[in-house]
C-alpha cells in the first residue's frame, strides 16, 4: 500500500518524493489560456456557457450572484451547532491574524524623514473549490485575513451545485466573514472573471484560494495583471515520529491528508522500525472505515511513503528537503527540537496537535505552500492584503550633504540625468 525507504544522512530523498506535483501540464496550460481569452472577450456569456459545460447547470447571467434570500435560506439549512463552531473558529482566526497587522511609521531625524505607509488593497477575490468536498473552512481562512487587513471589498467565487445553488455551509461561512459578494462561478473562468471583470463581476486587485490544476494554472496566467497568494498543489502532510508516537494516531493523521485527493502526499519519517511496522498494519484497518477510502488508498499508493531514518538529525534533514505543507512533530520533547525545522508551511508540535486542528480551528492560516515551495513561500497572512509605500523627505541642507555621493553613483552607472537631478539643485 505504501512503500518503505531507508534513508541516510546526506543521501537525499527517494525519487518518489522529488516529483511531487507543481501543477504544470502543457495541455492544461493551453486550455486555461483559451478559457481566459474567452472570458475576457464574452464576459458573463462565457461564464454561463462554462457553467453548463463543466458544472452541468444552466444559469442565467442575472443568477450568477448569490442573493440575500439564498444566504438566509442557507442559515435555515445549516446545523446550528455547525454555525456555532464556525463562529468559534472565526474568532480564533481573527485573534491570530490581528497580531500580524502592521502600522504606518515615520522616523524623523535632523533634516530628513523616512518611513512607510501601510494600506490595505482595495479589492480581493477569494476562490473556494466546490468539487469533492464543501470547504467552508477555506472560506474562513481566505476571507478573514483580508477583512482583518481592512480590505473594503471581498468577493468570493465558487462553482455552482447541480441545483444551481451553493453549499449552504459555505454561504454561512462567507456571511460570517463579511464577504461582500458571492458568485456561482468556478474553475479557470472564475479566476479570469476576478482578474479582468465581466458585465456582472468587477475585477479585483488580488486573488487568493486553492483549486484544481486548472485554477492553479489560471492563477499563474493572470499573475501580473493581479496579485495572487501562491500556486498551490495537492495537500500533503509529513509526520516526523519516534518510538514515543502512537501508531494509531500516526495512521489517522496520514489518512486525514490522503483523503483530500488521489495525488495528495502522506509521508512518515521515523527513527523507529517498530513504529513503521505498526503504522503499516494500522493503515488498512482504519482505511476500511473511511467514506472516502478509494481516494485515500489511491493517495497512499501514488504518493505515500515511509522513510526509516537512523537518528533524529537525519529525520529532520529529510523533512527539510521535503519542505512539507504540514509538518507534525510526534516525538519526545518536541519543542526542544523546533529549531531544527527550516522548511515547513505549518508545524504541529506534540502528540496531541493533529493537522486538522490547523485546518479548522486553532487560528493560524491553513492556506500553506505545497510541493516543496515552503523553501521560499509562507502561509497566507494579513500581509498578503497589505501594500507598503515608502516615504522619503530630505531638507536642502540634508541633500547638500549627500548630493555628490548620488552624483558619483549615477555617473558610475552612466545615468547622467540621474546625477543632474541631484546636482542641479546646488548650481546656484
Amino acid at each position: 500500500m505504501i512503500p518503505v525507504f531507508e534513508v541516510k544522512k546526506g543521501g537525499g530523498l527517494p525519487e518518489r518524493l522529488k516529483r511531487r506535483s507543481q501543477l504544470t501540464q502543457r495541455d492544461v496550460t493551453a486550455a486555461v489560456q483559451d478559457i481566459i481569452a474567452d472570458v475576457r472577450a464574452r464576459g458573463d456569456a462565457a461564464l454561463v456557457d462554462y457553467a453548463e459545460k463543466f458544472d452541468k447547470v444552466t444559469l442565467d447571467p442575472a443568477a450568477l450572484r448569490v442573493t440575500p434570500k439564498e444566504i438566509e435560506a442557507a442559515y435555515a439549512a445549516t446545523d446550528p451547532a455547525l454555525v456555532a463552531t464556525m463562529k468559534k473558529s472565526r474568532d480564533n482566526i481573527i485573534a491570530f491574524h490581528e497580531k500580524q497587522l502592521e502600522k504606518s511609521w515615520i522616523d524623523y531625524a535632523e533634516g530628513s524623514a523616512l518611513g512607510q505607509l501601510v494600506r490595505p488593497i482595495a479589492k480581493a477575490g477569494v476562490y473556494v473549490p466546490g468539487g469533492t468536498a464543501p470547504l467552508s473552512s477555506s472560506v474562513l481562512m481566505n476571507a478573514l485575513p483580508a477583512k482583518v487587513a481592512g480590505v473594503k471589498r471581498v468577493m468570493m467565487c465558487t462553482p455552482p451545485q447541480r441545483d444551481g445553488g451553493v453549499n449552504p455551509a459555505m454561504l454561512v461561512a462567507a456571511d460570517l466573514c463579511g464577504v461582500n459578494e458571492i458568485y456561482k462561478v468556478g474553475g479557470a473562468q472564475a479566476i479570469a472573471a476576478m482578474a479582468f471583470g465581466t458585465q456582472s463581476i468587477e475585477p479585483v486587485d488580488k486573488i487568493v484560494g486553492p483549486g484544481n490544476i486548472y485554477v492553479a494554472n489560471a492563477k499563474r496566467a493572470v499573475y501580473g495583471y493581479v496579485g495572487i497568494d501562491m500556486v498551490a498543489g495537492p495537500s500533503e502532510v509529513l509526520i516526523l515520529a519516534d518510538e514515543t508516537a502512537n501508531p494509531r494516531y500516526v495512521a489517522a493523521d496520514l489518512l486525514s491528508q490522503a483523503e483530500h485527493d488521489r495525488i495528495a502526499a502522506a509521508i512518515l519519517i521515523t527513527t523507529s522500525k517498530a513504529l513503521a511496522e505498526a503504522v503499516l498494519e494500522e493503515l488498512p484497518r482504519q482505511l476500511g472505515a473511511l467514506p472516502r477510502q478509494d481516494i485515500a488508498r489511491a493517495s497512499l499508493e501514488n504518493n505515500g511513503a515511509i522513510l526509516l531514518a537512523p537518528d533524529l538529525d537525519t529525520a529532520f534533514e529529510m523533512a527539510n528537503l521535503v519542505a512539507p505543507e504540514h509538518l507534525e512533530l510526534s516525538i519526545a520533547d518536541a519543542f526542544t527540537h523546533l529549531g531544527k525545522v527550516e522548511n515547513a508551511g505549518a508545524c504541529f508540535v506534540g502528540h496531541y496537535s493533529p493537522e486538522p486542528l490547523g485546518d479548522y480551528f486553532a487560528g493560524p492560516n491553513h492556506v500553506l505552500p505545497t510541493s516543496g515551495t515552503a523553501r521560499f513561500f509562507s502561509p497566507l497572512t494579513v500581509q498578503d492584503f497589505l501594500k507598503k509605500t515608502s516615504i522619503v523627505h530630505y531638507s536642502r541642507e540634508k541633500l547638500q550633504e549627500s548630493y555628490r555621493d548620488i552624483e558619483r553613483f549615477a555617473l558610475a552607472e552612466e545615468l547622467g540625468a540621474h546625477a543632474r537631478s541631484a546636482t542641479i539643485r546646488f548650481e546656484d
